[in-house]
């Protein structure tokens, strides 16, 4: 398939363009109406078909004679458990824990709440509650009992479903009593909490609120498909607010089906039988599409993985998972390899393995920079994309189209073209368009392509306020960069990411960029901070590779050297701090934002996303002891 033609076709038509993907589905009722728009301004497609997103996933695969073939490969090195889950057995599972849900009262419409580790009843709990009708809101297990509070009040679940512990490498987490405290600070109550006991920590039980996973499945009927709308929703999944308050963002059931078999087949180039590993945890939305509905929905193998990228139990645990399941393609976070790289900087131990299944890698979550896509391609020897998206839009906006011919080439830097359906556009502050290779507002001129959100739960009007009112008929990604003469489109960062040196807007990802390819330099953030003279100054907070014992003063004035003749002497870059660890969120992405307010001293408050907060005192001090506060 050629895709400038393609790409051309889905912004002239885009309801023939979609409507023709739409009949790759087996929907139970096709829809009449392919796209409406919304009382706010967005766009819902195929509200009126009929359809079953656990049946896509499940039963249709069956009924194709995939029946014997593996669908989850569950490998969990923090407990020493493997499986390979077929999917007529995952089906018998679904069914049967649906039918469970079922006596308890769940029916369509009816939230449920599931808090839980990387175990494959949490792929269980997803599925037999699409089975059903109902709606479910994967927390990320280990999130604060406040934080699971507050997600409770908004989703008002008929029932919480977790699991006795989860597992952080050699760290056992108990759930429960973080569950139990949530209901307890909730004004709404749940009826019941499913409980799975992990043999490694079992949770104490208190009746009658408390249910025994296994014991509630006993003797009940499998539950049958229940059809719904495409509008319908599938799931709500929280993401992090302006204002502190989540947003629950809302995934309808037809456009979610329609955009992951799309992105499945055309972005990554998976075929039915292939093994497909996404490396993230079904806390964020990449769990949700590249975990558990799109590679099922495909009729792939897709890994299950619960573990970390090193010392599970070192740092070629991913190399091994790709020997074991026979990977043909992986999605991971460009901060993961980084780690890796960190504590095994020649790969060497990548060579006891055999990675020749592997044809493709995939990054995306946050900037992947050129010394980690170099030593990536140089190490495993098959392309490296970067592509780009968000847990609004539940799949890519940009990224080589791999599974078609002459997929456009991957150009440093630049996360990729547009996929069609994005007609994505570079706008300056009056929302006007900008000269190619300005930087500017990052937007998707309307109706954005099925799949994407279309409104935030019980929260409409929020929903416009936050995408779509900035640069009316656009929706606002919130994310800044450019787009060269090819139509490839560079993420500089939110549009936050910028920093003001003597009246010129400067991006920090570009100076990240240039920091990061420094042999020494495992990771960085550079930050503002305030100057009396020119407004603000770059700073760049360095983690050093495992093992490099270089000179601090040595290594800033090569850093500084080296921004200087790769960004120019205007950044102004001339300070270069040494820390041992930067604040991430769970799902490894640098909290920037924290770091800025850190370096003008305002207050912060810890973010419920974040790994570690005893690092945030860390980096205070240490600015404050180098004269950066």
């Amino acid at each position: 398939m050629d895709y400038t033609d393609a790409y051309r076709q889905s912004l002239e038509d885009p309801q023939a363009y979609w409507a023709q993907q739409a009949e790759q589905i087996a929907w139970f009722k096709k829809p009449v109406t392919i796209v409406e728009e919304t009382p706010q301004g967005s766009h819902c497609w195929f509200a009126d078909g009929e359809l079953n997103s656990c049946y896509l996933a499940l039963d249709w695969q069956i009924e194709q004679g995939r029946g014997d073939q593996v669908a989850l490969y569950y490998d969990s090195p923090v407990s020493g458990v493997k499986q390979a889950i077929s999917y007529t057995e995952l089906l018998g599972q679904v069914a049967r824990f649906a039918g469970a849900l079922k006596t308890l009262g769940v029916g369509k419409g009816d939230r449920v709440v599931i808090y839980m580790p990387m175990v494959p009843e949490a792929a269980v709990a997803m599925l037999a509650c699409a089975r059903l009708g109902a709606v479910h809101s994967v927390v990320f297990g280990g999130f604060a009992a406040n934080e699971l509070a507050v997600r409770i009040d908004d989703a008002k679940p008929r029932l919480i479903l977790t699991a006795s512990c989860g597992i952080e490498m050699d760290k056992t987490i108990a759930y429960k009593p973080l569950v139990d405290k949530a209901i307890a600070l909730a004004t709404h109550k749940p009826a019941h909490t499913l409980v799975l006991q992990r043999p490694l920590l079992r949770a104490e039980m208190r009746a009658p609120q408390d249910l025994d996973w296994h014991e509630v499945q006993r003797g009940v009927e499998s539950a049958a498909c229940v059809p719904v709308k495409g509008a319908d929703p599938l799931y709500i999944l929280y993401t992090s607010g302006t204002t502190g308050q989540p947003k629950g963002i809302v995934r309808d059931n037809g456009g979610h089906a329609v955009a992951l078999l799309y992105a499945l087949r055309n972005v990554y180039g998976m075929a039915p039988g292939d093994v497909w590993w996404g490396a993230s945890d079904i806390g964020w939305v990449v769990g949700h599409s590249f975990i558990v509905y799109g590679p099922l929905m495909g009729g792939c193998s897709a890994v299950f993985y619960e573990g970390k990228p090193v010392r599970t139990p070192d740092a070629g645990a991913y190399w091994r998972v790709i020997e074991d399941y026979g990977v043909n393609a992986m999605f991971c976070a460009p901060t993961a390899f980084r780690a890796v790289r960190k504590e095994d900087p020649e790969g060497r131990l990548s060579q006891a393995y055999d990675l020749s299944s592997l044809k493709r890698l995939f990054v995306a979550g946050e900037k992947l920079d050129s010394s980690t896509h170099d030593w990536l391609a140089g190490l495993l020897g098959v392309p490296v994309m970067d592509h780009w998206w968000q847990t609004e839009t539940g799949w890519p906006m940009t990224s080589a189209m791999t599974g078609w011919d002459n997929p456009s080439a991957p150009r440093l830097g630049s996360t990729n073209k547009p996929i069609p359906g994005y007609d994505i556009r570079v706008l300056d502050g009056d929302g006007e368009e900008v000269a190619t290779g300005e930087s500017g507002n990052i937007c998707v001129r309307l109706p954005m392509p099925p799949g994407v959100t279309w409104s935030i739960w019980n929260q409409p009007e929020r929903f416009a306020d936050a995408y779509l009112r900035l640069f009316p008929g656009y929706y606002h990604t919130g994310d800044g960069g450019f787009k060269d003469e090819d139509g490839y489109v560079f993420i500089t960062g939110r549009t936050d990411d910028v920093i003001n040196v003597s009246g010129h807007r400067l991006s920090t990802g570009e100076m990240e960029e240039v920091v990061s390819g420094h042999p020494a330099v495992a990771e960085c953030a550079v930050i503002g901070v305030q100057d009396a003279l020119k407004g603000q100054l770059p700073v760049g907070l360095v983690v050093l590779k495992s093992g490099e014992d270089i000179d601090g003063a040595r290594l800033e004035a090569e850093l500084v050297q080296r921004v200087r003749e790769q960004v120019g002497a205007l950044a102004c870059f001339r300070r270069v701090l040494v820390v041992q660890r930067l604040p991430k969120t769970r799902s490894g992405k640098i909290l920037r934002a924290i770091l800025r307010k850190i370096a003008v001293g305002d207050s912060y408050q810890a973010p419920s996303t974040i790994d570690d907060a005893s690092i945030l005192p860390e980096i205070s001090s240490a600015m404050q002891q180098a004269g950066l506060v």
